[in-house]
């Protein structure tokens, strides 16, 4: 495989790209990916086998059962980090090994009707919280200690959309490309 094809593995959909103008109309189709991942993310893997849940989309990379964990723990994530950056001033956030985590037992075997679950409630709070932001809310943000990057909310918004939509699209081109319906 060359790199061209591994990257458009990796990024099935493209690198996330900061718009030039966070219109309202680009926060509101970004909390509609958002509140609509966790149904559309359901109907692409509730029927799957454990074999197929196990097969990693690209080489090298997650499993199916891996990505909709990792969904999860990423998402989790971003509403604490919105919850602290609308109640602390520019809070530096603590930062998470997501590789690691995705080797942790139950990234690896759990069943993901659970995680499916814990989605549909994450999301819901996440698309109620972001349809209620200010537009000042939308510019409060957090410090993350990777790099020591400032992100506003509605940078993130926009991100977790993309991401939804980037894990998603690693699912379905697998399903694609193995024929499984």
């Amino acid at each position: 495989m060359n790199e061209t094809d591994l990257e458009k593995l990796k990024y099935p959909i493209g690198k996330f790209k900061t718009p030039t103008d966070y219109t309202s109309e680009y926060i509101s189709d970004s909390v509609a990916i958002i509140a609509s991942f966790p149904e559309r993310l359901k109907k692409e893997t509730i029927h799957l086998t454990d074999e197929q849940l196990d097969t990693p989309y690209r080489p090298d990379g997650w499993t199916i059962r891996q990505v909709i964990h990792h969904c999860a723990e990423s998402h989790m994530n971003c509403y604490i980090r919105i919850k602290w950056a609308l109640t602390e001033n520019n809070p530096v956030i603590k930062a998470y090994d997501e590789k690691l985590w995705s080797e942790l037992q139950d990234n690896l075997t759990m069943p993901i009707q659970p995680t499916l679950q814990l989605l549909e409630g994450l999301h819901y709070r996440l698309a109620y919280i972001m349809k209620n932001l200010s537009p000042k809310d939308l510019n409060k943000s957090f410090i993350h200690p990777e790099n020591n990057s400032e992100f506003l909310i509605k940078q993130i918004i926009g991100m977790y959309a993309w991401h939804s939509n980037h894990h998603l699209a690693h699912i379905t081109n697998l399903k694609n490309s193995k024929n499984w319906i």
